[in-house]
Parts: structure tokens; C-alpha cells; sequence
């Protein structure tokens, strides 16, 4: 999918997910505030719908007027603010339901994904197909991971450049999970 391009004009997100902007960018609320009503979107509210275009619109904005490190931060807050399904009690529990989180806080049409992929030999990639930018989605992955990590490991979410980027012009991007002593 086209970075920061809704597929269809009708996918909305909601406001609980779009308030995760407003937490990433901690000491510079006033901003975040004003950015996303300069992209259409004042005051967000949760239980509230709100166009995923002007979302993508305010992370575009943020791209090039602030920089890739708060795309990364709001990302983090992803799994503090959005719905996310109950049930999560592990590491790999918690990197699957990214996906159903994903869903449960879009509607109107087709969004993308996120696919979590746990290799035989112990390897953990994402593979992440929907308009988001590269940093918010190392963010998300990150934030949810360190949430479950295991105890006496640190988890480490790195953007595999050998594979098609976002950035780049490709349709997804690919991430490596690392777990470290």
C-alpha cells in the first residue's frame, strides 16, 4: 500500500486510536492538537470516528515538519490507547493481536495488515502491508513487545532494509524482532 494514501476515501479510525498521536507527541501537545485539526481533525474524542485520510494527512505532516523519531513515539502509544483484543498473556500472543487491534480500530473498507511470522529456528519478522509510515510501525511493534518481554530479555524491533520499504516506494515494509540477553 501507498504510504500515507487511504485506500478508499469511507476507512475511518477511532478517536481512542487517533488520541495515541496526541500521547507520542508528550511535551508538545499544543502541536499534535494543531496539526491534526489542520489536517481535519479537532478535537478527537473516543467512540468518535474520524477520516483515516486526514490521519495519514497528520502523520505526513509530521514526516516533514517534525521527523521520523515522533512517528516512532506515537507509534509506541499505539498499544496504551487503541482497543486491542483481551486475552494477551505472552510475547507472541501480544505481536499476533496487532493485527486484530489493527481492525478492531479501522472500518470502511480494506486496510492492509500486520503479519507476524515466529520461524521454527526462533527468528520473530512483521511483515506490514497497510499506509502507515515505516517509524510509526517499528513503534507500534516495539511498544506492544515491550510490554511482554520476557524477563531478563530486551526486545529489539529493527526495519529490514533488504527488504521492500515503504519509503522506498514499495508497498510494505519488513521488521526484524530481536530478543537479547
Amino acid at each position: 500500500m501507498t504510504q500515507f494514501q487511504a485506500v478508499t476515501p469511507d476507512i475511518e479510525v477511532n478517536g481512542q486510536t487517533v488520541i495515541a498521536f496526541i500521547a507520542g507527541m508528550e511535551h508538545y501537545q499544543h502541536r499534535a492538537l494543531e496539526i491534526l485539526e489542520r489536517n481535519g481533525i479537532a478535537n478527537p474524542r473516543p467512540g468518535e470516528w474520524y477520516s483515516q485520510q486526514a490521519w495519514l494527512n497528520a502523520f505526513k505532516t509530521i514526516a516533514e515538519e517534525v521527523g521520523p523519531y515522533t512517528l516512532y513515539c506515537i507509534g509506541t502509544k499505539i498499544p496504551e490507547h487503541a482497543q486491542f483484543p483481551d486475552g494477551i498473556d505472552s510475547l507472541e500472543s501480544a505481536l499476533r493481536s496487532i493485527d486484530i487491534a489493527y481492525h478492531l480500530n479501522h472500518r470502511g473498507g480494506e486496510i492492509g495488515s500486520y503479519q507476524f511470522h515466529h520461524s521454527p529456528d526462533g527468528t520473530m519478522h512483521f511483515f506490514c502491508d497497510n499506509p502507515y509510515p515505516c517509524e510509526f510501525d517499528r513503534g507500534i511493534i516495539e511498544g506492544m513487545a515491550r510490554r511482554f518481554e520476557p524477563p531478563g530479555r530486551h526486545i529489539n524491533v529493527r526495519h529490514d532494509d533488504s527488504a521492500p520499504c515503504r519509503n522506498r516506494g514499495d508497498d510494505s515494509c519488513r521488521y526484524r524482532i530481536e530478543l537479547s540477553p
